[in-house]
């Protein structure tokens, strides 16, 4: 995944550049209202320049898809991406605990349940190999429910004819466990397939289908709350490292600071989220406990799925039933 054709002239000017300044690619519009993980970029890069370090905010997309972004963090180039989890977990499938479904009740769930099994530690030990640090897990909105283009759901049997578009094989799993189906089709391909019919919806935060300008044909989205979706706020290992003790605590200061804001501006989010949506003429399904209870019980298969061994899901349990 490393790069290898760097010249000695183009890491001098590597360094200097990335000791100058810090570079932080979004995965989102920078807006406050709607971006969960937006709202973490803007603390972290606030808190930065507060300790003197001169910030810069790369637009999404401006410096390449996922896979370019990881390699740039791991050679350097870039000091920080919010990115996929999936760009951790192509390096450590531990990671992809975080994404079964109704693992946690809330994210203060998960992070007590991040905290009490060490995550960081161990996930780190692993994308050392790739020069790159996971420094925190940013939430992009409210817990993910299901999106549609024209059937209204409110229980797993009503998703029997929809084919919903996947993040991975695990979610794949999960919509057969529902009685539906699902294919893996990249973030920039869903529009339009939305509109074709390619895919009748998607799971993910209520925000989503706003920010990105869904609301013409996104019609639908239950409260379901299956995940969290997560952003991993990697940042380049050697730039890390090579800070100076002060600028260090500065950065570890920073992600405290960040974290807090996101988290707050979390507990708003949810009401405000399904507001948004009602007002650009989405129905939303209100679903009940009771309601929710039939999804995460059809969703139990999942945790038996190959991203991770028996052994790491079973301990995701144990982290998740322990910090409840």
């Amino acid at each position: 995944m490393k790069l290898k054709t760097f010249t000695l002239a183009a890491l001098l000017a590597m360094a200097t550049t990335a000791s100058a300044e810090v570079k932080i690619a979004l995965d989102s519009k920078p807006d406050l209202e709607t971006s969960g993980s937006y709202n973490w970029a803007y603390a972290f890069g606030n808190a930065l320049k507060e300790a003197g370090m001169e910030v810069r905010e790369m637009p999404r997309g401006s410096v390449g898809n996922e896979a370019e972004k990881f390699d740039q963090v791991s050679t350097g180039l870039l000091e920080v991406s919010l990115s996929d989890v999936r760009a951790v977990a192509q390096v450590d499938p531990f990671i992809y605990g975080v994404r079964l479904p109704y693992i946690f009740d809330n994210i203060d769930h998960m992070d007590r349940a991040m905290a009490a099994g060490d995550v960081y530690t161990r996930i780190n030990e692993n994308l050392a190999n790739q020069d790159a640090i996971l420094l925190a897990l940013a939430p992009l909105g409210p817990a993910s429910g299901v999106i549609t283009t024209t059937k209204a759901v409110r229980s797993p049997a009503d998703m029997s004819d929809l084919r919903m578009r996947a993040l991975d094989d695990a979610q794949i799993a999960m919509y057969q466990a529902w009685g539906s189906s699902g294919t893996i089709v990249p973030w920039g391909e869903v529009p339009a397939g939305l509109q074709t019919g390619v895919i009748d919806g998607y799971l993910n935060s209520p925000f989503i289908p706003v920010m990105f300008g869904q609301t013409d044909f996104v019609k639908n989205f239950a409260t379901a709350d299956v995940i969290w979706p997560l952003r991993a706020v990697i940042v380049s290992k050697s730039w890390y490292d090579g800070l100076s003790d002060d600028d260090r605590a500065a950065v570890d200061a920073a992600v405290a600071t960040a974290d807090a804001a996101t988290r707050a501006w979390l507990a708003e989010a949810s009401e405000n989220g399904l507001t948004a949506l009602e007002e650009k003429g989405v129905t939303v399904q209100r679903l009940t406990e009771e309601e929710r209870a039939v999804f995460r019980e059809a969703s139990l298969p999942v945790y038996n799925s190959d991203l991770m061994s028996a052994e790491d899901t079973a301990l995701w349990k144990k982290l998740s039933d322990e910090n409840r």
